[in-house]
């Protein structure tokens, strides 16, 4: 006869297995549940604020979110994708521009780079990457509209039924009441911190790298102030990715002052706006460890493509903030015991 606390056991097991199931089944939407997660922690205070201040009504208020959330993100986000695209194809389809640089480099480094296919497999590794890691309009669109699509469909549920869902999650949680609260504040906090502050850095840093390559007659500031947005959202060394080897090339054809100058207008003022605004927003939302950045990014871009420069530090943040509760709550534990 099975007892009452294996019949337990067996529909835990039960569960478990196909909660893994589940999630397996699942993982190519897992970017557009996480994606309305964070446009719910992003935006929940105003939605809360259209309906119950404002007193729109529900579908509205989602309607216009939605209409800001694509405006300000997913749209540039496209845009920056399909720039970044062209010019990688732009490149493929006119090598000579290519051998220029490669004569030169060769003339000014004594290595005979036409004779090795090192520089080659560079480009061609580049592009196989950027096509890979970027939703091109070419290949991808109807999997990022449906990943689009779904995102939003979770985000409509969770704004109308936004009481309840807190309250089940707040209730599944495998915490004290006092602790599940403060997941959420800190959770609140980090993913500000995370997706706008990293935003807002990538966008200043970008913006600053386009107008110096402008301003000292560098050619495509708008293409390279792109790719300075969007490596800018790797701390420290980000920024320096554009504007060094800009002056470097620049130097080597004999053009000092735009490189001196691109150099000097990196150093000076593209990489000190990061450390204002970054000493900005850790102020007033939470501090974000460089680290905890570089290695995001590390395991983010291999998963999620381009979007892992925001979610692969946010991921690990929520690691290192459950990890930090979870040792609240055994010492909570371990003090009620001594007692």
């Amino acid at each position: 006869m099975i007892s009452r606390k294996q019949k337990q056991n067996i529909i835990l097991i039960m569960i478990v297995l196909l909660g893994i199931f589940l999630a397996y089944s699942l993982r190519i939407i897992f970017s557009a549940v996480l994606g309305a997660i964070i446009l719910y922690t992003l935006f929940r205070n105003l939605y809360i604020k259209l309906v119950t201040i404002k007193n729109w009504r529900n579908v509205f208020a989602f309607i216009f979110i939605t209409l800001t959330t694509f405006a300000i993100i997913i749209l540039p986000f496209f845009t920056l994708s399909w720039m970044v695209i062209d010019k990688l194809s732009y490149f493929n389809t006119n090598p000579q521009y290519l051998q220029d640089i490669i004569n030169h480099l060769s003339t000014i480094s004594g290595i005979d780079l036409n004779h090795s296919s090192i520089f080659e497999t560079v480009i061609k590794n580049m592009e196989s990457w950027a096509l890979g890691s970027f939703p091109s309009l070419v290949n991808a669109l109807l999997s990022v509209f449906l990943l689009i699509t779904i995102m939003y469909f979770l985000l409509y549920f969770m704004f109308k039924e936004y009481i309840k869902f807190e309250q089940a999650i707040l209730h599944y949680l495998p915490f004290n009441k006092e602790n599940s609260l403060t997941l959420a504040t800190e959770l609140r906090k980090i993913t500000f911190s995370n997706v706008l502050g990293q935003g807002i850095v990538a966008i200043a840093q970008g913006s600053l790298i386009g107008i110096g390559f402008y301003i000292f007659n560098i050619q495509d500031p708008l293409f390279w102030g792109v790719v300075g947005v969007l490596l800018s959202f790797i701390p420290i060394v980000g920024s320096g990715l554009v504007f060094i080897p800009a002056a470097l090339i620049s130097i080597s054809y004999q053009n000092y002052t735009s490189g001196v100058g691109i150099l000097l207008w990196g150093a000076l003022i593209v990489a000190n706006i990061d450390n204002v605004i970054r000493l900005i927003i850790n102020r007033k939302y939470a501090n974000t460890h460089p680290i905890v950045s570089i290695v995001g990014v590390i395991i983010g871009i291999p998963v999620f493509g381009i979007l892992g420069l925001v979610i692969g530090p946010l991921l690990i943040s929520y690691f290192l903030l459950l990890i930090k509760i979870y040792e609240s709550e055994q010492a909570k534990d371990l003090d009620e015991a001594k007692k």
